[in-house]
């Protein structure tokens, strides 16, 4: 599907917006539904409370209005934009419409033209994504183009959003396949290929050549499967004269089975999705390349499945690591710090990566505490942290900062290796985090837990049942922020 700036109105579904206390824009309507549509709003007949809608047949033959309330005009958002774009499309898609336009016009001056554009161009395409490649009878998307009817001034945002929404729906494929198809050789496959079409560099390690680096814990998780692991490097260097790299580092657990510490069966459900975090650093790079950040960035996925056999790795196991640091297995389901700790020594260590992001879907405790509505977020540094509030604004994914502590660091410390990998006395999300950031070598580091936020059960107004791709547009701002 299409999004593109227009001057005029053509497609057979139209997306008319009311403000509270305001009079619909109605201009270049045919003059009875004109009038039809501001008689509904002043008499009372339409509400116009953000995400009410209702669908009008027009005077002309096949054409339809939806108008849609957008609340009070001072609580507007680009938020609020991209809702109202996803919740146009998916009306225009129950009306079989072949096209739809939305007035851009009409929401200038609430939004920022570039913040506007962006937001109507990612709500549209991201409620446009579907996965259903293994259905016999695949139902066709009949809107092959949105609209958005503007000046010259949304163009540079429509076409953001556009990159932006396609790199997400890329990372939601990559999380959506099954684990049978997605095995860490196809997910190192996927990255070349799309480092191939945007224009980012893409280096894979084998099992030896991971062997040869040290990363022993990485090895110890994928040890138990018949799919290697493969180490996938992918670099973009958009500021070659800067010696600044921004890592970012995605769990890439193409399946988790839990290990000898065996999940039970219904908790193994969605557990293909255990590598979301590395699907959206792929989604991220490709938006980074394609829109030209002028940062340097270099993702790094630690790939591989952590299954059950007389290979697999043990409770009260001590492995080693990329950095030296010795590792106390108390759990073989706390499996994904042991891959990040090994990927983020890699990130610092070998790509001398002077900043580090991991996101990982890492702790069943941060759905106890946010459900699937924040992503949970600590940080090491201020500055940076800012930063990634700034990013995950501009994105609409929204986080909640946990403590630092360095109490917490004591519940994660063994007396027969340097540090545990679960704690005995609660904290998970915490330590699970705290595990993954004693890697760092003190680089400014945030880790994302998105646990909650990578999955949904149920579609929202832009998101669909499944994976979402959190994380992608949040990484992408967050680089651009900190290339300028």
């Amino acid at each position: 599907m299409e999004v593109r700036l227009t001057d005029r109105a053509v497609a057979p579904a139209r997306l008319i917006t009311c403000f509270e206390g305001q009079e619909p824009p109605t201009g270049d309507l045919p003059q009875q539904t004109a009038r039809l549509v501001q008689d509904l709003v002043t008499e009372g007949s339409f509400v116009p409370e953000f995400g009410t809608v209702l669908t009008l047949a027009t005077d002309q033959a096949g054409r339809y209005i939806l108008l849609m309330g957008l609340g009070k005009a001072e609580e507007f958002t680009a938020e609020r934009a991209r809702k109202a774009a996803g919740k146009a499309y998916k009306e225009a898609r129950k009306l079989k419409a072949s096209a739809l336009d939305i007035d851009g016009e009409a929401l200038a001056g609430k939004v920022a033209p570039l913040e506007l554009g962006r937001a109507l161009a990612e709500g549209a395409l991201l409620a446009a994504y579907k996965f259903d490649k293994y259905l016999a009878k695949r139902k066709e998307n009949p809107v092959t183009a949105v609209n958005i009817l503007g000046d010259a001034g949304l163009g540079r945002g429509i076409e953001e959003g556009a990159a932006l929404a396609r790199a997400t729906n890329l990372a939601r494929r990559l999380t959506d396949e099954p684990a049978n198809v997605m095995t860490p050789a196809q997910l190192a496959l996927e990255a070349e290929e799309a480092g191939a079409k945007h224009g980012f560099s893409v280096q894979i390690r084998d099992e030896g050549a991971i062997r040869a680096l040290g990363m022993e814990a990485y090895l110890a998780v994928a040890r138990a499967s018949d799919n290697p692991p493969r180490l996938i490097v992918m670099r973009h260097q958009g500021a070659p004269k800067s010696e600044d790299v921004l890592a970012l580092v995605g769990k890439g657990l193409t399946f988790d089975s839990g290990g000898l510490s065996l999940k039970p069966s219904k908790s193994m459900e969605g557990m293909h999705g255990d590598m979301a975090g590395a699907a959206s650093v792929i989604g991220a790079m490709a938006a980074i390349a394609e829109l030209g950040v002028k940062a340097n960035v270099v993702g790094v996925i630690a790939a591989c499945e952590n299954m059950v056999s007389g290979r697999a790795y043990k409770v009260n196991d001590i492995v080693g690591s990329i950095l030296g640091k010795s590792i106390e297995v108390l759990n073989t389901d706390a499996e994904g710090r042991l891959t990040l700790a090994d990927a983020v020594g890699y990130a610092v260590s070998v790509e001398k990566a002077t900043r580090v992001l991991d996101i990982a879907t890492l702790t069943g405790a941060a759905v106890v505490t946010f459900g699937k509505i924040l992503t949970a977020v600590q940080a090491s540094d201020e500055a940076f942290y800012v930063s990634l509030e700034q990013a995950s604004a501009l994105a609409g994914e929204r986080i909640w900062r946990l403590p630092h502590d360095e109490e917490f660091l004591e519940l994660i410390k063994s007396d027969l290796a340097d540090l545990r990998n679960t704690s005995k006395d609660g904290a998970g999300t915490i330590t699970g985090g705290l595990f993954v950031g004693a890697f760092t070598q003190d680089k400014p580091w945030l880790h994302l837990d998105i646990a909650g936020t990578a999955w949904r059960g149920s579609e929202g107004d832009y998101t669909p049942k499944g994976a979402t791709g959190v994380g992608v547009r949040t990484m992408f701002h967050l680089a651009r922020t900190l290339g300028r």
